[in-house]
């Protein structure tokens, strides 16, 4: 009030010389009306004055943060302008079933996340997660890293944003000494390609591999465009496009264009015999998660080492740990002395006969058997399903489904003595796998007592069943990590490109993936397996030394070992039987 009652003051003084007419009237003696007069807009001023004085000290500040952010949203917004391919703009996106509605991300979160320049992850992790940041990781010497990973604000279907920045193109490959060599199981990509060799791979051959292919994949300098076909399985092909995007982001620049096309069913269906003929075609270069002897198909890394959110299998790197730690949490001798295994056995009558050799009233096959309810699990959450928590029993058994199972891995690390029932297929790494030294092979056509004598035999050969157990975990968990995962993506799409005989473009009704287009608009655990999955440091050092190809002399001697070894443990089983038989 004292400060109104100043103004007022000053300005009953400075109105008359500022306004002539009010100083005419204030000449006139004895004029109330024209005192008051006076005063009132003396006060009316005055309070005006106040306000912009006062007010403007918050407003003008505000303003400036506000105009100020804006400008950062707009540069932000419109150096990602979204790559429309030809005329194919119009066309929805690639991925229906991402395309779930949410809520936008909140301005404030992506003003933190602009003004966050120090550490991307911390960026990152604030518009996907509702989690505390991370610490800063320690980038190795060999990494560096890439630009965060930013949806725009408001943008609640990212599908056709991605960066138009250009990839950083790395030095070649040649010029930079490799990280480490790479295990033996690389060796098998060659002779996944063998078929190719001599004819190269032309366009007419890529698009004959259309008629089961899920979508087709076209990397051209450093950028992924996908083509879709027919919808596959659950998210199968999400999280395989998925995981290639994260290979293109660890190696930006280094893979090589390319054209492929996918299949994502479990079945290979490239079979072999149909090009042996004469006068028969070069077979279809078709890419696929598992292969047998009598087909063609070549394998790739599947889609749950970047996670399987139908069913809530982490992405592999996370479950890497999650496993050790389950298996420092129950030492070998303190587990359960029985073959242990839990699956659904209505994908395949070999799994429904296996059941026959669960324990009974009659007979104690040494089996611990469960059939796995998936609709039951996900209505209580998948508590009774967590992989790390299955590593309690001294046996652990392996059977495929319809074909090859992604449960493979999982059995194998967890340092439980693998019963493996003769497998018919494999996928990238199992064909580096040995009888007796990895995995103990149970007969298919003899299951029950082939279980029975292989787990009286380890709790009667403990040093040496604990022995194999941990090779095969140690393989899975340390050769099989995602470094090599990508190394061996990396080196099997190289060598892939280097058959091709034309030069990869990309097609009219293709679109551009990247890691902005698909983890923007996903929800629930699909966004966050893809956050967890994240590649978020490029590397500067090479992919593992591939090692040489295998001679026809060394596949030969491979393929008599294994089959020596697995006559080795029917030969015992045989004796062992004789001897029962005679007791009795």
């Amino acid at each position: 009030m004292c400060l109104m009652y100043c103004f007022c003051q000053i300005l009953d003084d400075l109105l008359p010389t500022m306004w002539p007419p009010l100083r005419k009237k204030s000449r006139a003696p004895g004029s109330a009306s024209s005192s008051s007069s006076t005063s009132s807009i003396s006060a009316m001023l005055a309070v005006l004055l106040l306000f912009l004085i006062v007010g403007g000290a918050f407003v003008p500040g505000q303003w400036i943060r506000d105009t100020s952010t804006m400008g950062e949203l707009s540069h932000a917004i419109m150096s990602h302008k979204p790559i429309i391919n030809h005329t194919v703009d119009a066309q929805p996106p690639p991925l229906q079933h991402l395309h779930q509605d949410q809520t936008p991300v909140p301005t404030a979160t992506v003003k933190q996340a602009l003004r966050n320049e120090t550490n991307p992850i911390t960026m990152t992790e604030s518009i996907f997660s509702n989690q505390p940041p991370s610490p800063n990781p320690k980038p190795t010497q060999a990494a560096a890293a890439i630009t965060p990973l930013v949806c725009p604000t408001g943008y609640q279907t990212a599908n056709g944003f991605c960066p138009s920045s250009k990839s950083k193109v790395s030095a070649p490959t040649e010029s930079i000494a490799p990280s480490s060599s790479c295990p033996d199981y690389f060796r098998w990509i060659y002779e996944d390609l063998r078929p190719w060799m001599s004819t190269g791979i032309t366009r007419r051959m890529v698009e004959k591999a259309k008629r089961t292919a899920n979508f087709r994949l076209v990397v051209v300098g450093g950028k992924a465009y996908v083509q879709r076909y027919h919808q596959s399985y659950q998210t199968r092909d999400v999280f395989t496009i998925w995981g290639i995007l994260q290979l293109l982001r660890r190696y930006p620049g280094r893979v090589p264009d390319l054209d492929l096309m996918f299949d994502c069913v479990d079945w290979p269906v490239v079979r072999a015999s149909d090009y042996q003929r004469r006068n028969a075609s070069t077979p279809p270069p078709l890419f696929r998660y598992c292969g047998d002897d009598s087909t063609l198909d070549i394998v790739f890394p599947d889609w749950s080492f970047w996670g399987w959110p139908e069913i809530n299998i982490k992405p592999w790197e996370l479950l890497r740990g999650e496993l050790k730690e389950g298996n420092d949490r129950v030492k070998w001798r303190d587990r359960e002395p029985y073959a242990y295994w839990k699956g659904n056995p209505a994908v395949a009558i070999t799994r429904q006969d296996l059941l026959k050799c669960n324990v009974s009233e009659g007979h104690d096959w040494n089996a611990r058997l469960y059939a796995q309810d998936w609709f039951k699990e996900s209505k209580g959450g998948f508590k009774e399903s967590n992989l790390a928590n299955q590593c309690k029993h001294r046996y652990k058994i392996y059977i495929e489904g319809s074909a090859w199972s992604v449960s493979e891995k999982y059995i194998l690390a967890c340092d439980s003595l693998t019963l493996m029932v003769t497998p018919k297929y494999y996928d990238f790494f199992t064909r580096g796998l040995m009888p007796v030294q990895h995995y103990w092979p149970i007969r298919e056509d003899d299951k029950c007592r082939s279980i029975k004598f292989a787990v009286d035999w380890g709790n009667s050969h403990k040093e040496k069943t604990q022995t194999i157990g941990k090779e095969a975990s140690n393989f899975v968990l340390e050769k099989m990590n995602m470094e090599y995962v990508y190394d061996y993506m990396f080196h099997l799409l190289s060598e892939y490109a280097k058959l091709l005989r034309y030069k990869p473009t990309i097609p009219r009704e293709a679109v551009e993936f990247c890691a902005e287009s698909m983890a923007c608009p996903a929800s629930g655990l699909e966004k966050k397996f893809m956050m967890d999955s994240l590649v978020r440091l490029a590397r500067d050092s090479s992919p593992c030394a591939m090692p040489p190809r295998y001679g026809t002399s060394e596949l030969k001697r491979l393929a008599r070992q294994k089959a020596n070894a697995i006559k080795q443990v029917e030969m015992w089983q045989q004796r062992a039987t004789e001897a029962l038989e005679k007791k009795v």
